[in-house]
């Protein structure tokens, strides 16, 4: 099978590469920027690009976007050239040619302020059926290019998979807050109960989203690492995330107390990644269990895969404060 990987010069991108050529298959990665991973250099909103690229391909995995880091360096017009009409460009290069399969990294922050609860309310439990409310031009973009997905997969008999992919990158929390209150290891295996997938494990629902198709020829699907918690928690993680912690995983809880962590003061949303889990057969391996066997072992939180990635930053200038300026 020959796959055309976007995004390869990124952190998903690059992994999927990896990846596939490791299990044998054909790649062709394709990126505005140069890379050792990338074949093919240019902008998925160049049409004729994207129609010499997408030659004898059979499946594509489209990864490339602007991300929530660009929205303050970036203007409106870059996410709609990028996100909507590069994703469109592809979807219907795909749709006119022998291409079999598409899936597309969308994002959670598609569901914006779906995520954020006000004050004294639950938690909020993200499932595919909440209703998005995106809060920037990155959500916005984001969505926008899933119905894309939609419209082409009904109109054109394009099998289409929507993953909507939760934190995976290794750079340093964009809120201060969180990078002057947590060490970074600590931030992040909190996550991991919540918001975050591991790059191995989302690379692995790629892979699946391209073997098992949907049935009803298209279908979105959260990717993030299993949870620990429970519906039955959301009040409480509001208030008292710790408590909730040290009572579903005391052993865990065990370790943060050897190293000094401490859980986040507010947890306003849980991803619930079920849906991926029983259609597309998809098995996250880092979880909440082996994430205590890696602090268990005196391991980094992050995997093998993450680890080698390294960090790759959104930008080619450094700022003062912060992995990358924040606009929401």
């Amino acid at each position: 099978m020959t796959i055309l990987v976007t995004g390869s010069a990124g952190h998903l991108g690059e992994a999927l590469v990896r990846t596939l050529q490791t299990r044998g298959h054909k790649v062709t990665g394709l990126d505005i920027k140069a890379s050792p991973f990338t074949t093919l250099v240019g902008s998925i909103a160049d049409r004729s690009f994207v129609s010499s690229a997408m030659q004898d391909v059979d499946a594509v995995i489209h990864a490339a976007t602007l991300h929530k880091p660009h929205v303050a360096t970036h203007g409106r017009q870059d996410f709609i050239d990028t996100n909507i009409t590069g994703t469109l460009n592809l979807l219907e290069e795909a749709a006119a040619s022998a291409t079999r399969r598409f899936v597309f990294t969308s994002t959670t922050s598609v569901f914006g302020m779906a995520m954020s609860p006000a004050a004294g309310e639950p938690a909020a439990w993200i499932t595919e059926d909440v209703v998005p409310v995106p809060k920037n031009i990155y959500g916005i973009t984001k969505l926008a290019a899933e119905n894309l997905c939609r419209l082409i997969a009904t109109k054109h008999d394009l099998p289409v998979a929507v993953l909507r992919t939760s934190r995976f990158f290794p750079e340093a929390d964009d809120r201060s807050e969180i990078r002057n209150g947590f060490e970074d290891e600590n931030a992040k295996a909190n996550e991991f109960l919540f918001r975050r997938v591991d790059i191995e494990d989302a690379v692995e629902a790629h892979l699946l989203a391209l073997e098992k198709p949907p049935q009803a020829g298209f279908g979105t699907y959260i990717v993030s690492t299993t949870t620990p918690f429970r519906k039955e928690d959301l009040a409480d993680l509001r208030t008292d995330p710790n408590a909730v912690f040290r009572r579903r995983l005391p052993d865990l809880a065990a370790q943060y107390e050897q190293r000094g962590w401490s859980m986040f003061a507010d947890i306003d949303r849980v991803y619930v990644n079920e849906k991926a889990r029983s259609e597309l057969g998809w098995q996250p391996r880092y979880d909440y269990r082996h994430l205590f066997e890696r602090l268990k072992a005196g391991e980094p939180v992050l995997g093998p895969m993450a680890q080698t990635l390294g960090l790759k930053g959104y930008h080619s200038q450094i700022f003062d404060e912060g992995p990358y300026p924040v606009d929401h």
